[in-house]
């Protein structure tokens, strides 16, 4: 079953069990927008729109989600801010190189096939200086971890990998530098990071 096929059925739970446990964590990381100003700001992966509550209304924002089941209930949640909506790929995204001022990859990274295709393509969209707001699950290099890795197999393929380096991932990405890596939930196997394009600041 492909990921498209199986976000579809899950999007009527999604929020059920992400969304309370994410919260938090959610809004430790988008507080990192500026409060004032009008950032472009890219949303790759935004499924349900659990996001939206704690965006900054000053900017312009683009919603992008493999599976429209997932858009059309993001909306909702969309409220007054100034947001278009597109299905695309996040490992493809539709967009020209340096659109964006932020890149919010929210539990997308090690969701995606090939993690390192969906970071690639956020720095490509971004602007140099311009910011990724990450927040997912990640392994650390060395860590065992077996349960994880031996059931990415059979949860890849419905919904997450759980054996995602992201040490291993940046390290194909020259031209991204970490501003900040902190634990967020689980012990720190789900992360907060904010990476910067090589260039001008923001």
């Amino acid at each position: 079953m492909s990921l498209k096929t199986s976000y579809r059925f899950i999007a009527p739970f999604y929020d059920i069990f992400l969304g309370r446990a994410t919260h938090d964590a959610r809004q430790r990381s988008l507080s990192r927008l500026p409060r004032s100003g009008k950032a472009q700001v890219l949303l790759s992966g935004a499924g349900t729109g659990l996001d939206f509550p704690f965006l900054p209304p000053c900017h312009e924002y683009t919603a992008l989600d493999l599976t429209g089941a997932m858009l059309a209930r993001s909306m909702p949640r969309a409220g007054g801010l100034h947001m278009q909506r597109v299905r695309g790929d996040s490992m493809a995204l539709p967009f020209t190189s340096g659109s964006f001022d932020y890149v919010v990859l929210h539990l997308i990274v090690a969701v995606v096939p090939q993690p390192q295709r969906c970071l690639a393509e956020a720095a490509r969209v971004l602007k140099p200086g311009g910011r990724i707001l990450l927040f997912d699950k990640f392994l650390r290099r060395g860590e065992r971890a077996w349960l994880r890795r031996g059931l990415t197999p059979l949860i890849g393929q419905l919904a997450t990998r759980l054996d995602v380096v992201f040490e291993d991932v940046l390290e194909k990405m020259p031209g991204l530098r970490v501003l900040s890596d902190q634990p967020a939930l689980a012990g720190g196997w789900f992360r907060l990071i904010e990476l910067q394009k090589e260039g001008t600041d923001v």
